[in-house]
C-alpha cells in the first residue's frame, strides 16, 4: 500500500537541488518580512520616535564610514537602499534559485519515472494484463505522473515557503509583542489542525473518486478498441447511456460530497481568520494606546500579521490541490510497486548484452503440470519429446491446454511441477531474452503497431536487410499483396493494422517471425479466423516452411495439420493420443471424432 512517503521517494534523485531550492525560497519569502518592518521604521523616524537599536547601530556603522553625522536623513537613506537591496536586486536572482530548479526538478523526475513506469508495464506477468486493460493502465499511469508533475512545483515552490514566512512572521511579532505573537499562533494551529482533519477525510473520498474515473476510463478504452463490435451490435445508445451513468455517479459523489466538504472547510476557516485579524487589530491598538509597542511597532505588527493570515487562503487552496491529487498519486505508486515478472531482469542488460543461443530445436516436456489457479490445472502431467526440426501440431477440444502449453514453452509463466528442455537445457536456467530470441510465435490475431509495413516486418530484428525482407515476404507470401499498397513497403498501415485484411496480416506476422529466424516457430490458430482463400495462402506459406525448423501448430481446423510429422491430442490438459494423421485416424479415438464432425460440417455448408 503506498503512502505519503512514497510521495517524497518520487524525488529522491534530486534531494540535495530540492533542499537547495526549497531553502533558497523560503530565504526569499522571509526577506520580504523587511519591506513591512522598515517601512515601520521609517514611519517612527517621520514622527520622531527611535529606531530599533539593531537598524540604529548599522545607521551609525554607515555615518562612520562616510565621515557624516547619524542624522535622520541618513537614516532615511540606509533604510530605503536595504528596500532597495531586498526588492530591486534581488528581483532578478529570485526566479533562478527557486522557480528554475522547482520545475527542473519536477520535469527531470517526470522523464524518470516516465522511463520507470514504461519498464513496469513491460515486465509485468501476463495475468495482470488479462484483468486490466490499456485504458485503465495507461489513465492511472498519465494522472500519477502529471499530478507529480505539476504538484512538486505549487508544494515546494509555494507552499513549503509560505509556511516558513508564517513562521518568520511570528517570530518577527514576538519581538515586537510575545502577548500578540501567542494568540497569532493559536489561532494558526487551530486553523490548520482543522484544515488538516478535515483534508484527511476528503482525501478518502478522492480515493474512491479515482477508482470510479478509472471505471470510467477503462470502459471508454474498451469502446475504442471494439467500435466495429459496437456499431455492428448498434449499441451506441447502450454504450452511451452507461457511461452517463457513471459520469453522473462521478459527478454526484465529486459536486455534493467533495467539492461541497471543500467548501464547507473554507467556509469555517474564512469565519476564524477574520475573528483571528480582527482580534490581532484589537489587541496590537491597544498595546500601542498603553504605549508598549511605537506607533512604527503597530504599523508593522498589523502588516505583517495580515499577511500571514493572507497567507492561509493559497495554503489552504495548494493543500486542497494536494489532497485531490493525493489519491492517484498513490495508486500510480501502488502499480509501481507490483510484483513483475520473471523477465523483469532482462531491461538491465542493453540489447548488445543479451546472451546469444542457437539451438537444434529440440524440445522436451517433462512431466509438465500447470495451472492459473492452484486447485485447477490446466496441464497435468505432459510428456512430450519434439526432435529437431520436426512438426508437431497440437490439437483439441477448446480449453484442452493447447495455448498453456505454448505460454510455458515462450516463459510466460512457470510450470508447477516438471520442466521444459531445450537441446537438453532447463529454459528456467537461460537468460530469458536471448532464450525468446530463438523462439517465434504468430497469433490468431497478429499484433500491428502503428507504423509502416516495413517498421512491423522488421519490429523483431531491425538488422534484417532489405533482402532478408524480401526473402520472407516471398516465403510468407507477403508479396503476394505489397504492389496493392499505396507506398509499398512504406505503407502505413494504421493503428492495429487496420489497413490490412485479416489474411495479410497474418501473412506480415509470419514474415516477421520468419525475419527472426528462430530455432522454433509457433502458429497459434494461425487461420482459425480466415476465409478459405486466406486460409489457403497461410497453409502455403507454412508448408513452405515445414522441415526446416522445429514448427509446432496449435489449430482447431484439422486440414490444416495433415502435413505434421506428429499430432499430439489433448483433452482436459493431458495429452490423450500422440500419432500421424493417418494413424489417429485409423486408430478411432478424440481425433478420428474431431476429424468426421469437421468433415460433415463442411458436407453441409
Amino acid at each position: 500500500m503506498a503512502n505519503f512517503r512514497d510521495l517524497v521517494q518520487y524525488y529522491r534523485s534530486y534531494w540535495g537541488l530540492a533542499v537547495f531550492s526549497i531553502a533558497a525560497s523560503s530565504l526569499f519569502e522571509i526577506i520580504d518580512l523587511t519591506v513591512p518592518y522598515i517601512i515601520g521604521q521609517l514611519l517612527n523616524l517621520l514622527s520622531d520616535q527611535a529606531l530599533d537599536a539593531p537598524l540604529q547601530s548599522i545607521v551609525n556603522s554607515v555615518a562612520q564610514a562616510v565621515q557624516r553625522p547619524a542624522t535622520s536623513t541618513l537614516a532615511v537613506i540606509v533604510l530605503l537602499a536595504i528596500i532597495f537591496v531586498v526588492t530591486v536586486v534581488r528581483a532578478p536572482i529570485q526566479p533562478w534559485l527557486g522557480p528554475w530548479f522547482h520545475w527542473d526538478i519536477s520535469l527531470r523526475s517526470r522523464r524518470d519515472h516516465t522511463a520507470r513506469a514504461i519498464a513496469q508495464i513491460l515486465t509485468l506477468p501476463l495475468e495482470y494484463y488479462d484483468e486490466n486493460n490499456a485504458g485503465r493502465i495507461s489513465g492511472r499511469v498519465a494522472r500519477g505522473l502529471s499530478n507529480h508533475t505539476w504538484t512538486y512545483p505549487e508544494i515546494a515552490g509555494q507552499m513549503i515557503p509560505k509556511i516558513f514566512r508564517v513562521i518568520g512572521i511570528f517570530v518577527l511579532i514576538s519581538l515586537i509583542e510575545w502577548r500578540i505573537a501567542l494568540l497569532f499562533l493559536l489561532s494558526f494551529v487551530l486553523i490548520l489542525g482543522f484544515t488538516l482533519k478535515h483534508l484527511r477525510r476528503l482525501i478518502r473520498q478522492e480515493e474512491i473518486l479515482d477508482r470510479y474515473m478509472e471505471h470510467t476510463e477503462s470502459r471508454t478504452s474498451e469502446i475504442i478498441t471494439n467500435i466495429k463490435t459496437v456499431k455492428a451490435f448498434a449499441t451506441e445508445a447502450y454504450e452511451l447511456k452507461r457511461q452517463q451513468q457513471r459520469l453522473q455517479r462521478e459527478f454526484l459523489f465529486v459536486d455534493y460530497r467533495i467539492h461541497k466538504g471543500y467548501i464547507t472547510l473554507f467556509s469555517w476557516q474564512r469565519l476564524i481568520i477574520e475573528a483571528s485579524v480582527f482580534v490581532v487589530l484589537a489587541l496590537t491598538l491597544w498595546a500601542t494606546l498603553q504605549g508598549r509597542i511605537s506607533l512604527g511597532h503597530f504599523v508593522t505588527t498589523l502588516t505583517v500579521s495580515s499577511m500571514a493570515y493572507a497567507e492561509l487562503e493559497p495554503i489552504s487552496v495548494l493543500a486542497e490541490v494536494f489532497a485531490r491529487r493525493y489519491a492517484s498519486m498513490t495508486r500510480f505508486h501502488e502499480f509501481m510497486q507490483l510484483p513483475q515478472g520473471s523477465d523483469a531482469a532482462s531491461l538491465a542488460d542493453s540489447p548488445d548484452a543479451v546472451r546469444h543461443y542457437q539451438f537444434t530445436g529440440k524440445l522436451h516436456f517433462e512431466q509438465v503440470s500447470f495451472g492459473y489457479d492452484a486447485e485447477r490445472p490446466v496441464l497435468q502431467s505432459i510428456h512430450l519429446l519434439v526432435e529437431p526440426r520436426q512438426t508437431v501440431a497440437l490439437v483439441g477440444r477448446s480449453g484442452s491446454g493447447k495455448s498453456t502449453l505454448v505460454k510455458l514453452l515462450f516463459r510466460y509463466f512457470e510450470p508447477q511441477s516438471g520442466r521444459i528442455l531445450i537441446d537438453g537445457q532447463d529454459i528456467r536456467n537461460l537468460d530469458i531474452s536471448g532464450y525468446r530470441r530463438r523462439l517465434a510465435i504468430v497469433h490468431q490475431e497478429v499484433d500491428v503497431f502503428n507504423g509502416t509495413l516495413l517498421d512491423n516486418l522488421i519490429y523483431g530484428n531491425p538488422k534484417a536487410s532489405f533482402a532478408d525482407v524480401q526473402a520472407a515476404c516471398h516465403v510468407a507470401r507477403v508479396d503476394e499483396f505489397i504492389h496493392l499498397l499505396p507506398k509499398g513497403y512504406h505503407t502505413v498501415v494504421g493503428e492495429r493494422g487496420v489497413r490490412l485484411s485479416g489474411g495479410q496480416r497474418q501473412r506480415l506476422g509470419i514474415a516477421r517471425a520468419l525475419l527472426m529466424d528462430p530455432d522454433v516457430l509457433v502458429f497459434d490458430e494461425a487461420t482459425s479466423s480466415l476465409d478459405y482463400e486466406s486460409e489457403r495462402s497461410i497453409q502455403l506459406a507454412m508448408k513452405s516452411i515445414l522441415g526446416t525448423r522445429t514448427t509446432i501448430i496449435i489449430a482447431h481446423r484439422l486440414s490444416t495439420v495433415r502435413e505434421a510429422d506428429k499430432i499430439v491430442v489433448l483433452d482436459q490438459g493431458r495429452i490423450v493420443e500422440i500419432g500421424s494423421h493417418d494413424e489417429l485416424l485409423n486408430h478411432g479415438g478424440i481425433y478420428h471424432r474431431l476429424h468426421t464432425l469437421q468433415e460433415t460440417g463442411e458436407l453441409l455448408a
